[in-house]
């Protein structure tokens, strides 16, 4: 089966959508470039951005084609920001993947341009059953038309990073830290931990007489990501859904965002003001491209919040140990974190497509998932493959807890799905810099962002109605 061709509505889209890329699709035009319709027939490529994943997923191709030998799996390992654009330069030229790893907050814009294959119309994927999956993946990759567009890989949360060097030092154990609640007014007792865990240049603590908070050596939390992108996964988001903030109006394709929301407002002045007060870094202070991994790792900050895909990484400490703990309690009385997954995608000019459903089925079965559990790099996205990850973590020292118990409790939360996710990162994420870098009041910001945003979910009703005759 020859490689189908964009239709022209569809192409120009994608064109008009990703205008920004098209140099770059320009010069990556001819990456990827089939053979021959033999060979392509023969062949699924497989596209995937995380080196700490790729042996295990090879691993998994291997066992696909051992049972499947018509088949040869290619598998390209492209860096995060080079893999979306060289991905859209694909798309446009026609010589993308056959199946790749998506990201929840980039398949609502695939879907809508047409790019992607819905799993549910597929023989081979038709039948997954969310059962086998961690609650609320299944979901998170279903469409606003019904289909989905993703086969689960893994699950994902967030917690607490620390030095258990200087957590020592201060005179904190673990178990306090992992115990602790905040709030906007005076930010609780996790505010006085991470002041007394910040040292000046004098070795002089944040909450000590004395403390120079403009000449610090070791901040009490580690910051970076521009100000957490839009959603604050890594880094606020957690915080401000426990002040009781819900970023859209519905989890999953909701048409009306809450940016103007005071209870978040009140979060991001608190959270980006302990910068002012000298426990966390100020914008600029740190390469941003290096994130809180370089921060904790090189002894520059004693705690960071971050993902549970990054434990292999922080497990890699050779100076210190480091340890996980649970995000603190917030206002409402919960410890939330956010949640999220990535999933396999079928391109919708796949030259095989059963071929390439065949693949993401077996990527998704409990023989796959096993290979990735044991290599314990994520959370397998089915719940038969899980407890193995969390063992390999245990024995590394790692409290897994501190990312099982939100989602076995109920207190984790899945990072919104919308249309229009590029437009509003657009708008959002150089507005958090913004709050981050200059410190104005958050609701003088956002306040003037927010309608902008909804006004776009405003057009799409307006132009369904329209479509519709109403």
């Amino acid at each position: 089966m020859t490689r189908k061709t964009f239709t022209r509505a569809r192409r120009s889209r994608l064109l008009s959508a990703t205008a920004v890329l098209a140099v770059g699709a320009l010069a990556l035009s001819g990456c990827g470039q089939r053979e021959g319709d033999s060979e392509a027939s023969s062949t699924i490529d497989y596209w995937l951005w995380d080196t700490q994943q790729l042996p295990a997923y090879q691993q998994c191709a291997d066992l696909f084609e051992q049972q499947h030998p018509e088949y040869n799996v290619n598998i390209t390992q492209t860096g995060w920001d080079d893999y979306w654009q060289r991905l859209t330069a694909g798309f446009l030229a026609g010589t993308g993947p056959d199946v790749f790893i998506n990201h929840p907050s980039r398949y609502p814009q695939y879907a809508d341009l047409e790019v992607l294959l819905p799993l549910d119309e597929q023989d081979a994927t038709a039948n997954q059953q969310a059962s086998d999956y961690q609650d609320g993946l299944m979901e998170l990759w279903t469409g606003s038309d019904g289909h989905r567009y993703g086969s689960p890989k893994d699950w994902d949360s967030i917690a607490l990073f620390y030095n258990s060097d200087y957590l020592a030092d201060g005179g904190v154990s673990p178990e306090e830290l992992g115990s602790l609640e905040w709030n906007p007014e005076d930010g609780g007792s996790f505010e006085a931990a991470i002041a007394h865990l910040t040292v000046d240049d004098n070795g002089v603590r944040g909450d000590e007489p004395g403390f120079d908070k403009d000449n610090v050596a070791v901040y009490g939390l580690g910051l970076s990501d521009p100000g957490g992108g839009n959603t604050g996964q890594g880094q606020w988001g957690s915080f401000a859904n426990g002040a009781g903030w819900e970023v859209t109006d519905e989890p999953f394709w909701g048409t009306e965002y809450n940016y103007d929301d005071p209870a978040l407002h009140e979060t991001l002045d608190w959270y980006f003001g302990l910068s002012d007060k000298g426990y966390m870094p100020k914008y600029g202070q740190f390469n941003q491209d290096d994130g809180t991994l370089s921060q904790l790792m090189s002894g520059s900050v004693a705690v960071v919040s971050d993902g549970s895909w990054m434990v292999p990484a922080y497990s890699s400490s050779e100076n210190f140990e480091v340890g996980t703990a649970r995000m603190p309690t917030g206002p409402d009385g919960t410890a939330p974190s956010t949640m999220s997954g990535v999933a396999d995608s079928i391109s919708a000019d796949a030259d095989n497509p059963e071929a390439a459903a065949e693949f993401v089925a077996f990527m998704g079965s409990q023989e796959c998932q096993s290979v990735v559990a044991e290599a314990g790099v994520v959370f397998p996205a089915r719940t038969d493959s899980v407890e193995r990850t969390e063992e390999i973590w245990t024995e590394q020292g790692f409290d897994t807890s501190a990312f099982t118990d939100p989602v076995e409790e109920g207190d984790a939360f899945f990072l919104p799905i919308t249309s229009h996710g590029a437009d509003v990162a657009a708008l959002t994420i150089p507005a958090f810099q913004e709050i981050w870098a200059d410190r104005p009041p958050s609701a003088e910001v956002l306040d003037r962002i927010n309608p902008a945003i909804n006004d776009l979910f405003i057009a799409d009703k307006e132009a369904e109605d329209a479509d519709s005759g109403n």
